[in-house]
């Protein structure tokens, strides 16, 4: 019994240590670019910040649900690249006819959510009824729909049509009460994640495959089709994203969103959603995702080390927050 007493409060500092490490580190970042730079914790500064972090935040949201069902995507920014290619093309197809107002821009996003979710369920049913393992099919693919939209730009870049770009424009740049558009509909891509994972059967199933895929089927949970629907929802988000990325840059090339499959894992990771599967944490994605970010801008404030370095600090995090979840694991 005294044993027993004496393990439950270090399981305890545990589970505690492991909610509030992103928190903590979040919060050690902001102080340190406060002491760095005065203009740092400016509305303006961080509005930037949290607006330039919701591509890779939505899309995050999304591998969170892959991750914690023990899948992996790598695909995410070569099919956002491709999605959002393709929503140019098919809105500069439809100026002739349906004009340079939001007619064609209703249909070119509708076009580019499907597209993403076809594309996250073509991940998913190779994963699923191919039976190959997600890192071999999304390393695959993530060359195919490169190539595809290096294909369609015939090596080039897709340029929105600048009629459109106009009145496209402030879905990005807008704002709604003072906060900007694509900040809120992170918020909310955000808060519907953590309550479908926290509160509905399908994130409990996807939980539970993640943690042990044969206990999943004996409980009579369809493991295939919740792990498929977890890839068309990540495609899905990723049309969404695709949708906020158009108004802003006006273009799309084979260097769009490169490396973009690093950083969703890397916010997902240092939010705590555990890289095997098993639990996942979508509050902690998007603290995960701000904290990349501020990395990049506090950087990018300071002289001290080149910006350039900002990809080596996040593939140096993901080593380490992986170490970390396996410390934990081991103790």
């Amino acid at each position: 019994m005294s044993s027993e007493r004496s393990e439950r409060p270090k399981s305890r500092l545990r589970l505690n240590y492991s909610v509030l490490g992103p928190l903590l580190a979040l919060a050690l970042l902001i102080v340190l670019g406060a002491s760095l730079n005065g203009n740092f914790l400016s509305y303006t500064n961080i509005a930037n910040v949290v607006a330039r972090a919701s591509f890779i935040g939505i899309i995050a949201v999304g591998a969170t649900f892959v991750i914690t069902s023990g899948g992996l995507d790598l695909s995410v920014g070569s099919m956002s690249a491709f999605v959002a290619g393709m929503m140019i093309i098919i809105i500069n197809a439809l100026v002739p006819s349906l004009g340079a107002g939001w007619a064609t821009i209703i249909v070119g996003i509708l076009a580019g959510l499907a597209i993403g979710s076809l594309g996250g369920a073509a991940n998913g049913l190779l994963v699923t009824a191919g039976r190959i393992e997600p890192f071999i099919v999304t390393l695959g693919t993530l060359g195919i729909f490169r190539a595809l939209i290096t294909f369609l730009a015939n090596g080039g870049t897709l340029n929105l049509n600048f009629e459109v770009s106009g009145v496209y424009e402030p879905v990005y740049t807008g704002d709604i009460l003072g906060v900007p558009v694509p900040i809120i509909v992170f918020a909310v891509v955000a808060i519907v994640g953590e309550v479908v994972m926290r509160r509905t059967r399908f994130g409990r199933h996807v939980a539970a495959i993640g943690s042990n895929e044969q206990v999943a089927r004996y409980s009579a949970i369809n493991v295939d089709r919740v792990r498929l629907l977890t890839y068309i929802l990540q495609g899905f988000l990723i049309g969404i994203a695709a949708a906020l990325y158009v108004p802003k840059f006006g273009s799309a090339n084979s260097s769009t969103a490169v490396l973009w499959e690093l950083q969703a894992i890397a916010a997902v990771i240092i939010g705590g959603t555990m890289l095997k599967g098993g639990f996942g944490r979508i509050w902690g994605t998007v603290v995960g995702v701000i904290i990349l970010e501020l990395i990049g801008n506090i950087l990018n404030l300071q002289n001290l080390i080149s910006p350039y370095l900002n990809q080596a600090f996040q593939g140096a995090i993901i080593i380490i927050a992986v170490l970390l979840q396996r410390s934990r694991r081991q103790s």
